[in-house]
């Protein structure tokens, strides 16, 4: 749950950018979407499959490619969510109203919004089966369907959020839970967790541990708190130079990270949190907990698993570089359900984005793509209200800087980015097909200083 990607103003968003070849910009006036939850036709020229934010964003784009009324989204959920915010909602310093929108207001206007769920993928007929038997056919597929949650993969959840003392940054239903438990916090253990599954955004489930940190600091709490940063990984973050300064926040806030300890059980009636150790198979560990924070095992989308599309684990299966299919040249994917050797964050979607609305207008043409997606992501890691470490990085986890300072160090500037001006541009530049990543600000950034 990061921001969208780095950039110092929206100067760069000059309207001149994004000039349409003429015929382009036509659409239509009317701006309704299907109501029902069936497709209005039975053929689109681009279908996209999902309304997140790959979803929205690529359909903006193909909407100037090929036309408004050629492009059709399917997505079931009537509310958009911009996720990231979640990470303040959960520490106090945000409201979840703001971080959602609904559906309708967000699908680019006259584009048709399928509201229902895929069901099936059938690529050797070019074709998706939805709900209620429906099939819808396409000429080109972009697939967006996210990360799907697993919160019933851990005993005693989800039932367990029922009771209180236990919450997750991770679902809109949770999210609220864990400020209220760090409002209610007294004394005793504070256990923060990370799953042994891929996840979407992997620094978000310390980010609130450094927030409660500094709340109850503020209240004076905090010597009363014994946090605990229990995690599947053995290290602390994949990037060895946020790494170490993350490692010198811990150690200034004196908190214990317990590494290759996976949570299997929550027994919340008990506030009871057992885990296994990673190293030593069949081994658990039980701690009583005071506040508990919960980040889910993840997965790929249920439609993805044992389907034409995707790889053995189920994740999507696309070119790194191009987003292409391996197998399929005219399906494309972005975002969670990718198989991208990548952090998955809605940075990476903005790089991606960019990335493919190229690959797609080449092979439109019938033209090998050439556009290179090098793996960006960006993850600011919220280390206290006013602070962030600022991480950006590619394929083989080095550090790809926006910025000509050093971004492993906590800034004020880098957390008013994330709070106030990520958001903006999530809802006005990404999710509109404008925002492909800070690459060309990087660019001119580092040539102003040769």
């Amino acid at each position: 749950m990061s921001a969208v990607g780095v950039v110092s103003s929206c100067s760069c968003l000059h309207p001149g950018v994004w000039l349409l070849k003429p015929g382009v910009q036509k659409m239509s006036s009317l701006g309704l979407h299907t109501a029902a939850r069936c497709a209005a036709k039975d053929y689109y020229e681009v279908l996209v499959l999902g309304g997140g934010a790959g979803g929205i964003a690529m359909s903006a784009r193909m909407k100037r490619k090929v036309g408004a009324g050629n492009v059709a989204v399917v997505e079931p959920s009537k509310t958009h969510y911009y996720q990231p915010l979640w990470t303040l909602v959960g520490g106090g310093a945000k409201q979840l109203a703001a971080s959602a929108r609904p559906m309708g207001s967000v699908v680019p206007e006259s584009v048709e919004w399928i509201k229902s769920r895929v069901t099936a993928l059938d690529p050797d007929k070019n074709c998706v089966w939805l709900e209620n038997d429906i099939k819808v056919s396409y000429k080109y597929l972009i697939i967006a369907l996210g990360i799907s949650l697993h919160y019933e993969k851990i005993k005693g959840l989800p039932e367990g959020f029922n009771h209180p003392k236990i919450g997750s940054n991770y679902s809109v239903h949770t999210v609220e839970k864990t400020w209220k438990a760090i409002q209610d916090f007294k004394e005793g253990n504070a256990i923060f967790t990370f799953p042994n599954t891929p996840v979407k955004c992997a620094g978000a489930p310390q980010k609130i541990m450094y927030l409660s940190d500094a709340y109850w600091r503020k209240t004076g709490k905090r010597s009363k708190a014994n946090i605990m940063f229990n995690t599947s990984l053995g290290v602390i973050f994949g990037v060895k130079k946020y790494a170490d300064a993350l490692l010198e926040v811990i150690k200034e806030r004196n908190i214990a990270v317990n590494y290759k300890r996976n949570l299997v059980e929550v027994r919340a009636d008990k506030q009871e949190a057992v885990f296994e150790n990673l190293d030593k198979p069949g081994e658990t560990e039980v701690h009583q907990y005071e506040m508990l924070h919960v980040t889910p095992p993840m997965g790929p989308p249920a439609v993805l698993i044992n389907s034409p599309v995707s790889d053995e684990a189920g994740w999507l299966d696309v070119d790194k570089e191009t987003l292409q299919h391996k197998k399929y040249p005219n399906i494309f994917g972005i975002g969670d359900c990718t198989n991208l050797p990548t952090s998955k964050t809605a940075a990476a979607v903005a790089a991606q984005s960019g990335v493919l609305d190229k690959t797609i207008s080449l092979v439109m043409k019938n033209q090998l793509p050439v556009k290179k997606y090098d793996g960006y992501t960006s993850c600011p890691l919220v280390t206290s209200y006013n602070k962030v470490i600022l991480a950006e990085f590619d394929y083989n986890a080095q550090p790809l800087e926006t910025f000509p300072i050093d971004q492993s160090k906590e800034r004020v500037t880098m957390y008013h980015m994330k709070a106030d001006m990520m958001p903006f541009l999530y809802w006005n530049a990404l999710l509109k097909g404008y925002w492909g990543g800070p690459a060309p600000f990087r660019k001119l950034m580092h040539l102003g200083l040769k």
